[in-house]
């Protein structure tokens, strides 16, 4: 009886079988805090943009303007038939309805200066921006060719000159429109456009000067954030924009001309030009002005280097750094013959994704660089030490600090290089996997 149970005692100890099974069920648990380590970075992050959302709203949101438009009134006639009770026949009502046409400009060109400037809360930091916008352009002929409109009905003594924007808070100047020699100022106004509506007065003798309504310019001072876009409402729409900001991010529906972007140390430049045949709306609406804001085009101003986006990526390799540095370990045991108790792996195992918790509050703190320099050595030093005492002596230990200084350096590599990562990354897991193959080749596996 004791013989067999001698037997067994053996067999635990020295089945290969055994011990990889035991190895991959650890590796599954230790995926759990791995999980946990993962949730903690999506937290951060999420409060990051929490933060940077606050900052934003208080500063200005992202800003995105349309130019100046010719709203127009107009009168049509609306019949109801209603029933009489008392002459038991149906009678007519006429009834007077004001529409609105709203003409859009034959040329209009921003003229954008952006100054950025960078607000922190504790830890977290955002880009916030004034631009120093100058709006120019020229009206078409005003001609309302809709079928059922006659000129008798056009009000033209109560047109008046609307503009939009994403962002109404952020204005830092009284906002005016010259057409012609005349100032207007213009006003918010309460209505179920997707964007802020700014609106002038009427504009004064109008009806004389349909066919041609003359030049317009005006000024805005607007704060912002993230990122400065235009609506292409003008039949030739061209913008300039230029800034202090290093890393810009064009955007949207249309990019800036070929040859006119210039991004250097002291900031950058961009022009655009668009046509109306470039994008898909007409230069006259009725009765109300469609959402055009997917036909903004623009500028982002983008933080480079977020930490949060790095520890997240890293974090995606933990399962491979748990694996690969349990399979180290299974491998010395099953070569030197040394006894590691699942405890052991265990702790190696809590070591490995207590780097990813590291990495994320150092870096909040210090750049990504940094914090990834202390988590790695912190974790290397600590396995290594602690391989010492179960692998009795310094020659295996070496070899594990050889392996995981190897590895952070290969996932530190894979994260800085964006786009060759899958390359560079499936090359490096071929390489350790040959290494893997020709240094198992000898282990009987039949033990």
């Amino acid at each position: 009886m004791e013989l067999n149970k001698s037997k067994f005692q053996i067999w635990l100890r020295e089945s290969i079988t055994l011990k990889m099974l035991v190895v991959g069920f650890l590796f599954l648990v230790l995926l759990i805090p791995l999980v946990f380590a993962q949730d903690l970075i999506t937290e951060r992050k999420a409060r990051q943009q929490e933060v940077i959302n606050e900052i934003n709203g208080k500063w200005g949101n992202p800003v995105t303007l349309t130019g100046p438009i010719f709203k127009v009134p107009y009168k049509t006639q609306k019949e109801t038939r209603i029933f009489n009770k008392e002459t038991d026949s149906y009678e007519i009502k006429h009834e007077e309805v004001t529409h609105y046409a709203y003409f859009l400009p034959e040329t209009v060109k921003f003229d954008s200066e952006i100054e950025s400037k960078p607000l922190n809360r504790s830890i977290y930091k955002s880009v916030v921006f004034t631009s120093d916008t100058e709006i120019t352009g020229d009206f078409p002929e005003l001609r309302l060719n809709h079928e059922n409109i006659i000129p008798e009905d056009i009000l033209w003594e109560k047109a008046t000159l609307i503009m939009q924007t994403s962002n109404l808070k952020g204005i830092r100047n009284n906002v005016s429109i010259t057409l012609n020699g005349q100032t207007y100022e213009m006003n918010p106004i309460y209505d179920k456009s997707a964007m802020n509506t700014l609106e002038s007065e009427p504009v004064k003798d109008l009806a004389a000067r349909i066919q041609d309504p003359g030049h317009f310019q005006m000024h805005l001072e607007i704060n912002g954030s993230e990122r400065m876009r235009y609506i292409p409402v003008g039949r030739t729409t061209l913008a300039s924009m230029s800034s202090d900001w290093k890393s810009p991010k064009f955007d949207g529906m249309f990019l800036p001309e070929d040859g006119s972007r210039e991004i250097t140390s002291e900031g950058f430049k961009a022009d655009w030009k668009v046509l109306q045949i470039n994008r898909q709306f007409e230069q006259i609406f009725y009765n109300e002005l469609p959402d055009l804001r997917k036909f903004a085009f623009g500028s982002d101003l983008i933080i480079p280097v977020n930490e949060y986006v790095k520890s997240e990526r890293a974090s995606k390799y933990g399962a491979m750094v748990i694996g690969l540095t349990l399979l180290v370990f299974l491998l010395i045991q099953l070569v030197s013959r040394i006894y590691i108790h699942p405890f052991q792996y265990v702790m190696i195992g809590l070591a490995l994704v207590m780097f990813y918790t590291l990495l994320i509050s150092i870096s909040e703190h210090s750049s990504f660089m940094t914090a990834y320099l202390v988590a790695s050595v912190s974790v290397i030093g600590l396995i290594t030490l602690y391989s010492r005492t179960i692998l009795k002596g310094f020659k295996f230990s070496l070899l594990i600090a050889a392996a995981l200084t190897s590895l952070y350096g290969f996932l530190y590599i894979i994260l800085q290089l964006e786009d060759y990562a899958l390359l560079v990354g499936s090359i490096g897991l071929f390489v350790i996997l040959a290494i893997v193959m020709f240094a198992t080749k000898r282990i009987d596996w039949n033990r």
